[in-house]
Parts: C-alpha cells; sequence; structure tokens
C-alpha cells in the first residue's frame, strides 16, 4: 500500500481566487524541503479537456509534454516546481463521464445500473490516486475547480469524502480557499460568506482543515479567532493570502503564515530538511529591483483577456529577470491593426511577438505588423500561427509572391504556402486530434538558434494542425530568409530565421510551455536580451 499522503484545495464564495497559486506554493514550499510533490487539477466542466474551448472562456490551453491539452493551472504547476506534468495531472467530467460510459458500452459492469455513486465517484477515485500509487510522490497536491456548492462540483466533493474515509483522516488535508470581502461603506471585512462556504463544505460531509482567506486587508487576530471559532478549524489554520504585487510572491507570504508547517502538522511529518528557497528568493529580488525596461509589443485576437496568453507573459517574465530587466508588455488586438496604422501602433517598441491563434480573424493585422517589423529592423518572434504569417509575409512582400496564404484562412488560395498537414487531412473531430505534445527538432549547425539552445537537437511542445508547405521551399527560402530547423522524421518547417535582421525568428511550435522559474526559456531570453540591445541602440 501506498504511503502518499493527499492534499484537497476546494474553493468557496467566487471562484478565480487563486486556488491554482495557492496550491502550487504549498508544493513548492513543501519541494523546498525535499519532499517529492505532484499537483493534479479536477475540472467540472463536460468538456474531454479544454483543447475545444475558446480562449475567451478558460484562457489558454497549456500542451504536456506527453500532448494531452490541459487547464492553465498545470502551466503554474509547470513554473512553480519546475518538474512536467502528463495527461494523469489534469481530469475534467467529461473525460471521467466518456470513460464510464465507454466502459458500460463494453459490458464491463455485468448489467449493473450505472450510477453518480459508485460508478462515477469510483472513476474519479482511481484518478485521483493514479499518481499517488505510482509510488514517485510523498505528496499529491488535488486541486477541485470551481466552487463549493456548484451542482457540477458536487461528485468531485463526493468522492473526496470517501477518500478521507478509506485513506484515514490523518493521511488527507482538506485546504478551503475562500474569499474575505471588504465592505468599504462599513470599513470592515466580513466572514459571513465564509463561513456559509464552509457549512456547505460540512453539510457534502467533508470538514475544512486549514482556511486560506483571500483578501485585500491584513486580518486581525479577532477576526482569525472568530474565524476559527465558526468554521471549526484551530486557529493556526486560518492563513491569510493578501494581495501581492506578483504571484512569485505567494509562496513566500505561505512560509510567513506557516501553510506548509499545518499541513506537515496534520500529516504528522517532519521537514525532511529546512526549506532552500535561496533560488526563489534571488528570483524574486531580480524581479522586483530591475534595472532596464523594454517594451514588447504582444500582438494577438485574444489580448483582452490576459490568461489568454499566459504562458508567454510569464515565460517574458522569467526571461526578463534572467537579464535584470522588467519587461512591459503593449498588448494589440490584430484586427485594429493595418497596414496605414502599423506605425502607429508599434513605433517605441523594442521587441514584437505575434501570438499563436487559429482562424482567419485578425490575420491581415498580423501579417501588417510583421512587415513594420522587418522592415524596422524591430526583433520579432513569431509562435506557431505567428511563424506561418512571417512566412506569408516574406512570400507576397519580398518574393512577390501576391497570393501567397494558408489553407486555413482561404481553402481555395491559389498560392498555398501554408497548408493543412497530411496527417490531419482526414480527421474530422477537432479535440485532441491536432499534433500535440514534445517533438523533435534538428537545429541548423550555423543558426542564430543553435547559439541560443547551446545545441543542435531540441525538443519542443507543439499545438497545431497546419504546416509551412515543403513545395515552396525553394521559391521562399534564400541566403536571407533561411529554414534554421525541422522535424528530422517528418521534414515538418519548425523554425525560420532572416538573417539579415537584427533579430527575426518564427518556430511551429510552443516555448512559452517549457519556461520556468529556475529555467526561462532561452529563446525568450535571447529575444529579451535583442530587444534591449534595440532600446540601447
Amino acid at each position: 500500500m501506498s504511503n502518499t499522503k493527499y492534499v484537497f484545495v476546494t474553493g468557496g464564495v467566487s471562484s478565480s481566487l487563486g486556488k491554482g497559486i495557492v496550491a502550487a506554493s504549498l508544493a513548492k514550499l513543501l519541494q523546498s524541503q525535499d519532499f517529492s510533490v505532484t499537483i493534479q487539477k479536477f475540472d467540472p466542466y463536460l468538456n474531454v479537456d479544454p483543447g475545444t474551448l475558446n480562449p475567451y472562456e478558460h484562457g489558454e490551453c497549456f500542451v504536456t509534454d506527453d500532448g494531452a491539452e490541459t487547464d492553465l493551472d498545470l502551466g503554474h504547476y509547470e513554473r512553480f516546481l519546475n518538474v512536467p506534468t502528463s495527461q494523469a495531472n489534469n481530469v475534467t467530467t467529461g473525460r471521467v463521464y466518456q470513460s464510464v460510459i465507454e466502459k458500460e458500452r463494453r459490458g464491463e459492469f455485468l448489467g449493473k445500473t450505472v450510477q453518480v455513486i459508485p460508478h462515477i465517484t469510483n472513476e474519479i477515485k482511481k484518478r485521483m490516486q493514479l499518481l499517488g500509487e505510482s509510488g514517485d510522490y510523498d505528496i499529491v497536491i488535488t486541486e477541485i475547480g470551481g466552487t463549493v456548492g456548484d451542482i457540477e462540483s458536487l461528485p468531485y466533493i463526493e468522492t473526496v469524502r470517501q477518500l478521507i474515509n478509506e485513506l484515514g483522516d490523518e493521511n488527507c488535508v482538506v485546504i478551503h480557499l475562500t474569499l474575505i470581502p471588504y465592505l468599504a461603506a462599513a470599513k470592515e471585512l466580513k466572514t459571513k460568506p465564509t463561513q456559509h462556504s464552509v457549512k456547505t463544505l460540512m453539510e457534502s460531509g467533508i470538514k475544512a482543515d486549514v482556511l486560506v482567506c483571500r483578501t485585500e486587508h491584513e486580518l486581525t487576530d479577532d477576526l482569525r479567532k472568530k474565524l476559527a471559532l465558526f468554521c471549526n478549524v484551530k486557529q493556526e489554520a486560518v492563513i491569510q493570502s493578501i494581495d501581492v504585487d506578483t504571484i512569485y510572491e505567494v509562496p513566500l507570504k505561505m512560509l510567513e503564515e506557516g501553510l506548509d508547517t499545518v499541513v506537515l502538522k496534520k500529516f504528522q511529518l517532519a521537514p525532511k530538511h529546512p526549506h532552500d528557497l535561496s533560488d526563489w528568493k534571488t528570483f524574486l529580488s531580480k524581479l522586483q529591483q530591475p534595472k532596464n525596461t523594454v517594451k514588447i509589443g504582444l500582438v494577438g485576437k485574444y489580448v483582452e483577456l490576459q490568461d489568454s496568453y499566459k504562458s508567454i507573459l510569464e515565460a517574458l517574465i522569467h526571461a526578463g529577470t534572467k537579464h535584470l530587466t522588467a519587461v512591459e508588455v503593449v498588448s494589440i488586438h490584430s484586427e485594429h491593426l493595418e497596414e496605414s496604422n502599423s506605425q502607429q501602433l508599434l513605433e517605441g517598441l523594442n521587441g514584437v511577438i505575434v501570438a499563436p491563434g487559429f482562424g482567419e480573424r485578425g490575420i491581415e493585422g498580423k501579417i501588417s505588423a510583421i512587415q513594420y517589423v522587418r522592415e524596422q529592423n524591430i526583433p520579432f518572434l513569431g509562435i506557431c500561427l505567428g511563424m506561418q504569417m512571417a512566412v506569408i509575409e516574406y512570400a507576397r512582400n519580398v518574393k512577390g509572391l501576391s497570393k501567397a496564404n494558408s489553407i486555413e484562412m482561404n481553402a481555395k488560395c491559389e498560392t498555398p504556402v501554408i497548408d493543412l498537414m497530411e496527417s490531419q487531412k482526414n480527421i474530422t473531430d477537432k479535440g485532441g486530434t491536432m499534433r500535440l505534445g514534445a517533438w523533435d527538432c534538428s537545429l541548423k549547425k550555423d543558426s542564430k538558434l543553435t547559439e541560443i539552445y547551446q545545441s543542435d537537437a531540441i525538443s519542443e511542445r507543439h499545438r497545431h494542425r497546419y504546416e509551412f508547405n515543403n513545395a515552396f521551399s525553394e521559391q521562399l527560402f534564400d541566403a536571407d530568409f533561411k529554414m534554421a530547423g525541422w522535424n528530422p522524421e517528418t521534414q515538418l518547417v519548425e523554425i525560420i530565421e532572416n538573417v539579415k535582421h537584427p533579430w527575426f525568428v518564427g518556430v511551429q511550435f510552443h516555448p512559452e510551455y517549457k519556461s520556468t522559474v529556475s529555467k526561462p526559456h532561452p529563446l525568450f531570453a535571447a529575444f529579451v536580451e535583442a530587444a534591449l540591445i534595440h532600446n540601447r541602440s
């Protein structure tokens, strides 16, 4: 039997309180004491995964090495812990029901009536314990999406109740993240919403062991005593989570509050050694005391919602910190860009990223932006669709292929320099069918990329259906515009580079997914360095 301990993180009162950041912060504190920790996210929606969700609905879709399209919280887990996640780290209600229904169709339930209890809860239980039973982890942290009281969350809450009963109270900790709102008119913090939230949790048969209270103002001792009394927790287990300037401060705030101490005490575990957070503190010090500033334009079609490009924004923070540089991101909606206003919107920037995306909306704006930065020698990084747009821009404006386009934007285009991948042509289902996960890439030995990566063979994560059409290689690539990286198996073009330009790189993959606090991605680090040079010139 596994000795793994389980932490369950639930939410109450309001959504978007930061369960993922609290879970990642706790994991970081436990990891810093030499415990082996992983985090998993259980989402209550019926989509099988976030792959088909609009970024406006759910933020970005994060992709793991093994090709899972997951919730963006897994990005936080990886950035904090510097440990890759996998398909097992994110489960949705859709996936749970799909699995149970497939088993029923195969006759695995031997004629039993299939019900939420026990069949759905058993499936959730199996998946909640999957990582713990591997024997690789001392502690598994499970974040339950949504808020307590949501009808969608009920099967998960019931499963947690069953697991606590089966595993033993000493092997489980329930952390309830809640909101303590401040009423400006009364000039006081109110605990009643939290009391009701904890009561709702208790009605489901679960007692909160720890309260993490999201607040804009310091909690007084009297208020902590009141919460402890009314919510049936120890006063030391009332943890304040006050608003901070950056999410990277949260682990140190949780350390001050003793969150990990309370959890280990409940588990009857002693720290393996004192906290070692020296690297984290160094990173935070650099982040908070930059010596330089650069302005980076982020051109995309979902810029109204920051979570749509969360991994890119965090990768820029990591890269900036490496160079003691604050990165000021200027969001530019691609639909608002055109040739006539490109200079007005892009002038004064030290670098431009053209972001990933799908569909025709905003495409011409992205092409206009790329033309401007190419002609004005502004550092450029094109990611996935951004790389494809850089190919189209060069084909149209330098090579004279005025009809150049992508099959994605115009199925009947005369010059399809970007085409649907051969393996995608007979696919009709949209979910989980793109080219996903980590793929190998060989780099040209004389390219800028070999110098950046300090290697001529890399592996990066992908999420796309369309690719550079190799039939146009001879027409497009020349002494200035080169293929700098390719997949050794399929010969798919992975990286393009304009060597005539000070720093102009387009990549078919998503480098932002692999950037972490302890290992800023080399491509983003090199891009920020180029922006810094541009700023000084």
